[in-house]
């Protein structure tokens, strides 16, 4: 493969799946929401895609820092940085286009209060400003702010490396337990005071511990009875405390007071802001035995289902931005439709379809199409043409890789 490394359909399959769960959950009032992992355990999809994205950037810019030097890498970062923050503001613009237009038509404000946006259009002077400087971070758009913050952290974590793989592991742990104990905190809101949902402080742990196995800092564990066992006790012993009322959780602590108090009791270690360490033990649960069950390298990751999710998982961030605006835009589609379940079921599928569609084409856009083919002779004019078919303009663009 021209001497790159094959793809590691594990890493695309979860992506995809993460890409599918964080659709179902960012459609409002969606009932299939009942069924995503988080209402079965304390982590659920944003770890998923947390975890595989810092594995990603493991193998996405760890080289260059390595290759082509800090600086060079420096430079790389921030690129990505770039393009994350500019997906980030115009996700939320679209969002914003259709959430007004939606009120503009039904009336009421009812689409902005439910993302809590009724200061941001009363008070565009203070939030328009910093939106753009992201110190004002809107609800339910945490999670590629997250991302920016956690990519500016890379250049630091190499620089440690280049001494000691034992200071990452030390600077990492230190900032998860600085949050936890409140000491680094990012403010979301210029006046409420309200902060970051997704603490970056946090949930660099789940990102780091990613890039830490994709750099091969940390191997696996390999199959294991006694660690299997443990994890699957954890998971279920997880559930019922984890979910509340709904149609997959009849055993949940909506039903029984006492688990609802022991949820309380253990509010702390599963905080999903900050990343509890036992939310963080039960993803490194679910991540091993999912890791068992894909089988090396993904073996019985197989059939057309699987290929589907792994395409998805090659494009997150333009399959994460179409789920963030169609998932409202499927929201409002239910509230016309009315919420049954077919309807329900069937605009969910027209969300995973869309994801499905979204990765393909930006496939097929990142293929560059128009730089290889035979080109059409006849829509070039005749006195134009070159023996090969190609106009004389053309062949200047495709000598020049343009």
């Amino acid at each position: 493969m021209s001497g790159q490394a094959a793809r590691d359909p594990r890493l695309d399959f979860f992506r995809g799946l993460g890409m599918f769960i964080i659709l179902i959950a960012h459609i409002p009032w969606n009932s299939w929401t009942d069924w995503i992992p988080a209402r079965f355990g304390f982590s659920d999809g944003a770890d998923l895609f947390v975890f595989c994205s810092g594995l990603a950037s493991s193998l996405a810019f760890a080289p260059i820092f390595e290759r082509r030097g800090w600086f060079v890498g420096v430079a790389r970062i921030l690129h990505r940085m770039w393009q994350v923050y500019w997906a980030h503001i115009g996700g939320f613009l679209v969002v914003l286009a259709i959430v007004a237009a939606a009120d503009a038509h039904f009336g009421g404000g009812r689409y902005s209060q439910e993302l809590m946006l009724g200061d941001f259009f009363t008070r565009f002077q203070v939030y328009a400003p910093g939106l753009m400087t992201l110190r004002f971070v809107p609800n339910y758009f945490d999670i590629l702010p997250m991302y920016i913050a956690i990519l500016g952290m890379i250049p630091i974590a190499m620089a440690l490396a280049s001494i000691s793989r034992g200071l990452v592991a030390i600077a990492v742990i230190a900032s998860w337990f600085a949050t936890n104990a409140g000491f680094l905190t990012v403010q979301a809101d210029p006046l409420s005071g309200r902060d970051w949902f997704f603490d970056p402080f946090g949930w660099q742990l789940v990102f780091f511990t990613g890039f830490a196995f994709g750099k091969g800092w940390l191997s696996p564990p390999p199959p294991d009875r006694r660690l299997i066992i443990a994890a699957v006790a954890l998971i279920v012993l997880a559930a019922p405390v984890s979910c509340q009322n709904g149609f997959g959780c009849y055993a949940g602590f909506g039903y029984f007071p006492t688990l609802g108090a022991l949820h309380d009791w253990l509010g702390p270690v599963i905080d999903k802001t900050h990343i509890g360490m036992l939310r963080y033990v039960h993803f490194l649960a679910t991540a091993y035995l999912a890791y068992l069950a894909a089988g090396p390298r993904g073996a019985n990751l197989r059939g057309p289902i699987a290929a589907a999710v792994g395409r998805v998982g090659q494009q997150t961030l333009a399959v994460f931005l179409t789920g963030l605006v169609g998932g409202h835009v499927l929201g409002i589609a239910l509230d016309v439709l009315g919420r049954n379940a077919m309807t329900t079921a069937f605009v969910n599928l027209i969300g995973a379809a869309s994801l499905i569609v979204a990765a393909a084409v930006v496939a097929w856009v990142k293929s560059a199409p128009w730089k290889g083919g035979r080109p059409n002779a006849s829509l070039a004019p005749r006195e134009a043409r070159q023996p090969n078919g190609m106009s004389s303009a053309e062949g200047q663009l495709v000598g020049s890789n343009a």
